[in-house]
C-alpha cells in the first residue's frame, strides 16, 4: 500500500498545481499530509516528518542556496554572465551552445551538489537563450538540466556517482573510465532529441514560462551596469577573474572529494572542501570583485535582489524535503528490497532492467536522486554476488535509473523552476522530460556494457 499511496500523493500534488493552480508550497504540504495519514505514519509521525524533512533539507542546502544565489546575483550585476555568453556564442556559435553547455556541465564541472550547479549555471542559460532563437529558453534549460544531472550520477566527483561506487565497492578509476564517456554522450544525445521535440510546437511560452520579478530586475540591473560602464573599460576585470567565485568553490569541493576517496584528506582540506565554506569563499570573492568594478551602491542592489530570490526558493525547497521525509517514513524501500531479492539469479538483461527499475521507482517516490541512488545501492549490495552481471554495469544501471523523471517531489525541481523562469508546466516539459529521456537513452548502453563486460 505504501507504493500506491505514494503514487496517489504525487498525482495529487501535480493535479493541484497544474489543474487547480494551487501554489506549490500548499500543494506539497497537502500531498505530504495525505501520504502520511493514508499510509499509517500517524498524526504525530506525519507532523514530525514534515518538520524534520524541512529542517534536514535546510541544513543540507540552505546555506548553499543562499550563498550561491548571492554569487549569481553579483555576477549578473557585473555583466560577467553576459560576457561569458558572448564568448561562447563567438566560439561555438548559437546553434552549438546548448551542446557545449551539456558537455561542460556533465564532464568538466560535475559538482557534488547539483544545487550549487543550477544556481550558478542558470543565469548563463537565461542570458544565452535570446541568441538561440524562439525556443532558446526551453532548449538551454533542457541542456542545463540534463548536463547537471547525468554528470551527477555518472561522473566523479558527482555525489551520486561516488556513493554508488562506494556502496558497491567499485574501483573509482573503473567508474571514471565508463562514466566520463557515458555521462557527456547521454547529455549530448538528450539535448539533440529535445531540440527535435521543440520543433513540433511542443513549447508554449504563454503558459510554460513564468519570469520572476526579481530575475527581471537583476537582468535590467545588469544591462544598466553594462551600459553605464561602456566607457569604463579600465575598471573591468578579466572574465576568468570574474568567474573565480564559481570555479574555485567547485575545485575545492572536487579536490576534497578526491582526497577523501584517496585517503590523503586532512582537516584543513575537508574544511576548505566543505560546500558551505567553499561557497562562502566564493561569495567573498564575488563581493570583493563587485565592489571593485560596480561600486558600493550597485553591489548592495544586487545583494537585495539575491536575498529576495533566496527566500522564495528556500521555502519551496524545504517543503519539497518534507514530502520526501514522509515518503521515507512509509518504508517503501523495504518493499522494493523484498521484490528484488526474489529475482536474484535472473538473466543479464532482466537483472539490469530490474536494477534500473528499482532505482527509478525509488527516485519517483522519494524525489531525491542521491537518496534514490544510495538506497538502491544499499538494497542491491547484499545480493550483488548472486547477480550474474558485472558490478560496474549494476552500478551504472542504478545511476541511470536514479535520474529518471525528476518531478515535483524534488527540491531541485522547484529551484530549477524559479531560477530558469519557468512555470510548473514548463518545468515538467523540460526538466522532467529530459531526465526521463536521459535515463532511457543511457539504459541501452548500460545493457551493452553488462553483456560485454564479464561478471
Amino acid at each position: 500500500m505504501a507504493a500506491l499511496h505514494t503514487a496517489i500523493a504525487i498525482v495529487l500534488v501535480v493535479g493541484l498545481i497544474i489543474r487547480l493552480r494551487v501554489e506549490p508550497v500548499i500543494a506539497l504540504v497537502v500531498g505530504s499530509l495525505y501520504l502520511g495519514l493514508a499510509s499509517g505514519v500517524g498524526f504525530a509521525g506525519t507532523a514530525e516528518a514534515i518538520t524534520t524533512g524541512f529542517g534536514d533539507i535546510m541544513a543540507e542546502v540552505g546555506l548553499l542556496i543562499g550563498f550561491g544565489v548571492l554569487i549569481g546575483s553579483l555576477l549578473h550585476a557585473s555583466g560577467a554572465f553576459r560576457r561569458l555568453v558572448d564568448v561562447l556564442v563567438r566560439t561555438v556559435g548559437p546553434g552549438r551552445l546548448p551542446y557545449a553547455m551539456a558537455v561542460l556541465l556533465s564532464a568538466v564541472m560535475p559538482s557534488i551538489y547539483v544545487d550549487v550547479q543550477v544556481v550558478l549555471a542558470s543565469p548563463v542559460a537565461r542570458s544565452s537563450a535570446p541568441h538561440i532563437g524562439r525556443h532558446g529558453l526551453p532548449w538551454m534549460a533542457s541542456s542545463l538540466g540534463v548536463g547537471i544531472l547525468v554528470g551527477y550520477v555518472f561522473v566523479v566527483p558527482g555525489l551520486a556517482a561516488i556513493s554508488i561506487a562506494g556502496l558497491l565497492d567499485l574501483q573509482l578509476g573503473t567508474w571514471l573510465l565508463y562514466g566520463l564517456v557515458l555521462g557527456p554522450v547521454t547529455a549530448v544525445l538528450t539535448t539533440l532529441v529535445m531540440r527535435q521535440v521543440l520543433r513540433t510546437g511542443y513549447w508554449k511560452p504563454a503558459t510554460d514560462e513564468e519570469v520572476d520579478d526579481a530575475m527581471v530586475e537583476a537582468e535590467a540591473q545588469e544591462q544598466a551596469a553594462l551600459t553605464e560602464h561602456v566607457d569604463e573599460g579600465a575598471r573591468q576585470l578579466p572574465l576568468l577573474v570574474l568567474f573565480l567565485p564559481i570555479l574555485v568553490p567547485l575545485l575545492l569541493i572536487a579536490f576534497a572529494a578526491f582526497a577523501d576517496v584517496g585517503g590523503f584528506s586532512t582537516s584543513w582540506i575537508a574544511f576548505l572542501g566543505n560546500a558551505n565554506v567553499a561557497l562562502f569563499l566564493g561569495l567573498l570573492g564575488a563581493y570583493a570583485a563587485s565592489r571593485r568594478t560596480e561600486g558600493e551602491g550597485r553591489t548592495e542592489k544586487a545583494l537585495r535582489v539575491g536575498f529576495h530570490t533566496t527566500g522564495e526558493i528556500l521555502l519551496i525547497t524545504g517543503v519539497g524535503g518534507s514530502l520526501g521525509a514522509v515518503i521515507t517514513e512509509t518504508g517503501l524501500d523495504q518493499v522494493l528490497a523484498g521484490m528484488f531479492s526474489a529475482e536474484a539469479g535472473a538473466p543479464v538483461v532482466l537483472s539490469v532492467l530490474l536494477v534500473w527499475f528499482v532505482a527509478a521507482l525509488l527516485h519517483l517516490a522519494i524525489g531525491s536522486i542521491s537518496v534514490a541512488a544510495i538506497t538502491a545501492s544499499g538494497i542491491i549490495a547484499p545480493i550483488l554476488d548472486s547477480i550474474s552481471v558485472a558490478p560496474i554495469a549494476i552500478g551504472l544501471a542504478i545511476a541511470s535509473g536514479s535520474v529518471f523523471a525528476l518531478q515535483v517531489n524534488s527540491n531541485f525541481f522547484w529551484m530549477f523552476k524559479q531560477l530558469l523562469g519557468l512555470s510548473t508546466t514548463g518545468t515538467l516539459k523540460t526538466l522532467t522530460v529530459v531526465t526521463s529521456l536521459g535515463s532511457l537513452i543511457s539504459l541501452p548502453a548500460v545493457v551493452l556494457i553488462a553483456l560485454v563486460v564479464p561478471a
